[in-house]
C-alpha cells in the first residue's frame, strides 16, 4: 500500500488541472443524467398519459405514466452491480464513458418513439425499454462520477470537489426546465404530438460535450496506487466486509424521495384540475430553486469539509422533510407566492445540504476496491423508493385537495430514516483517502 502522503493535495499544475477536469467531467455527466431525469418526469406528468396509453380515465393514465418514470429505478440496482463490478475491477474512466453514451442514446430514442395512436400497445412497451436502459446507465453514473472526483480531489477538500457532481444536478434541472418551458407553453395539440420530443432530441448536445471531457481523463491516482489486487467479485467482498456500510447508505438514500416528489408529484398535483396552478409558473419554481442550488450545493459541501459530514447531513435531511411539508401546504392554498418562496427554500437551500454531500459522504464509507460497487448498489436500492414515490403519492392522495397530508407524513418518515442512518456512520471528513473504508 502506498503512503497516504503520496496522494495529498495536488502540487503540480498538471495535477491541479486533472482535479478540476475530474470535477468538470462529473458536473457534465450529472447534468446530462438530471436533464434527462427532469424532462422525462415533466413529460410523464404532463404528456405521456395520453401519448403512450389508451384513452380512458385520466387519473389511471397519469398513474401509469408516472409508473414508467419509476421503472427506471428497477434497472438502476442492476446497472449498479454491472458498472460497479467493472469500475472496481478495471477502473473508473472506461465505465464512465459507457454510462454517458448509454444515457444519451436512450434519451434520443425516447424522442423518436411512436405514440399509442400510431402503434398501439407497442408504444408503452418501447417507452419502458428505453426507460430501463436509462436506469441501467444511471445506476453506474453517479457512483462513478463521485468516485472518480473524490479520488482526484485534494485532501481536506473532498466534499467541495465531489459536490460538483450534484451542482451538475441543479444545472441539469435548470437547463431542462428552460428547454421545457416554451414546450409546455405550446398549444395542447402541438405539445402532445411533436413538442414534447424536442427536449429529448436536444440531449445529444450534452452527451457530446461530456464524452469529450471524459475521454481526456486518465485513471484515478487512488485506483492505480492501491497495491492490493482487484477482487474477482467486488460484490462478494463488499457483502463480506462492509455490509453494515451498505445498509447505512441504503437508509441515507431515502433523502432522494424529496427530489422526485418535488420534481414530478408536486408538478402533477399543482397543475391538476383540483388545484389549477399554471404549468409555466410551476416550472419557474423549479428554475429558481435549482438556480439557488447551484451555488448552495458546494457551499454546504465546504461546510462539511470544516465541521464534518454527519451534522450537515442530519440537518439537511430533517430540514428537507419539514420544508417539503410546507411546500405541499403552499400548493394546497393555490398561492403562487407561497409556492415560489417555500419551493426555493426547500429545493434550493434545505435539500442542497444533503444533495451536495452524498457524493463524498457515501463514497468515503467504502474501501477503494469496493468503493464503486458499494456506492452504486447502496444508493440505487435506496433510490428505488424515490423512483416510485410520485406514483405512490398520486395513489394515496386520490386526487383530493385535502389529501396531501399522507404524502407529507411519507416524506417526514423518509427524512427521519435518512438522518438516523447518517448519524450511525463514522465521521470521515479528516480520514486520508487511502484509509477510507478500513
Amino acid at each position: 500500500m502506498s503512503s497516504s502522503t503520496e496522494l495529498e493535495a495536488p502540487v503540480t499544475a498538471h495535477e491541479r488541472r486533472l482535479a478540476r477536469r475530474a470535477a468538470l467531467a462529473a458536473f457534465l455527466g450529472s447534468m446530462l443524467e438530471y436533464y434527462d431525469f427532469f424532462i422525462y418526469g415533466s413529460a410523464a406528468a404532463l404528456v405521456f398519459g395520453t401519448a403512450f396509453f389508451p384513452p380512458g380515465d385520466p387519473t389511471v393514465a397519469t398513474v401509469l405514466a408516472l409508473a414508467t418514470f419509476g421503472i427506471a429505478y428497477i434497472a438502476r440496482p442492476l446497472g449498479a452491480v454491472v458498472f460497479g463490478h467493472f469500475g472496481d475491477r478495471f477502473g473508473r474512466r472506461g465505465v464512465l464513458l459507457a454510462t454517458v453514451l448509454l444515457m444519451g442514446a436512450s434519451s434520443l430514442a425516447i424522442g423518436l418513439l411512436p405514440t399509442y395512436e400510431s402503434v398501439g400497445t407497442l408504444a408503452p412497451v418501447l417507452l419502458v425499454i428505453c426507460r430501463l436502459i436509462q436506469g441501467l446507465s444511471a445506476g453506474g453514473e453517479a457512483a462513478g462520477a463521485s468516485t472518480l472526483t473524490l479520488e482526484y480531489a485534494p485532501e481536506g477538500r473532498r466534499g467541495f470537489f465531489t459536490s460538483f457532481a450534484m451542482a451538475g444536478f441543479a444545472a441539469g434541472m435548470v437547463l431542462a426546465t428552460l428547454v421545457f418551458l416554451p414546450v409546455a407553453a405550446l398549444p395542447k395539440d402541438a405539445l402532445h404530438t411533436w413538442g414534447w420530443r424536442i427536449p429529448f432530441l436536444l440531449s445529444v448536445l450534452v452527451v457530446a460535450v461530456a464524452y469529450f471531457i471524459r475521454r481526456r481523463l486518465d485513471e484515478t491516482p487512488v485506483f492505480t496506487a492501491v497495491d492490493e489486487p482487484a477482487p474477482a467479485l467486488p460484490l462478494l467482498k463488499l457483502l463480506r466486509e462492509q455490509w453494515r456500510d451498505l445498509v447505512r447508505v441504503i437508509g441515507c438514500s431515502l433523502f432522494a424521495v424529496f427530489q422526485t416528489l418535488f420534481a414530478v408529484f408536486a408538478l402533477s398535483f399543482g397543475t391538476s384540475d383540483t388545484i389549477g396552478l399554471d404549468r409555466a409558473a410551476m416550472l419557474w419554481v423549479s428554475v429558481a430553486a435549482n438556480a439557488v442550488a447551484i451555488p448552495a450545493i458546494p457551499l454546504w459541501a465546504l461546510l462539511s469539509d470544516r465541521i464534518g459530514r454527519r451534522p450537515v447531513w442530519v440537518f439537511g435531511a430533517l430540514a428537507s422533510a419539514v420544508t417539503f411539508v410546507g411546500y405541499l401546504w403552499a400548493i394546497s392554498t393555490g398561492s403562487m407566492a407561497l409556492v415560489f418562496t417555500i419551493g426555493v427554500l426547500h429545493a434550493g437551500i434545505a435539500y442542497s445540504a444533503v444533495n451536495g454531500l452524498w457524493p463524498s459522504f457515501f463514497t468515503e464509507m467504502f474501501d477503494a476496491r469496493v468503493r464503486y460497487t458499494g456506492f452504486a448498489i447502496g444508493t440505487q436500492i435506496g433510490f428505488l423508493l424515490a423512483g416510485f414515490s410520485p406514483s405512490i403519492a398520486v395513489a394515496i392522495t386520490g386526487g383530493g385537495e385535502s389529501m396531501w397530508w399522507p404524502v407529507a407524513l411519507f416524506a417526514l418518515g423518509c427524512g427521519a430514516i435518512s438522518a438516523a442512518a447518517a448519524w450511525t456512520a463514522q465521521e470521515t471528513y479528516r480520514t486520508p483517502v487511502l484509509e477510507l473504508g478500513r
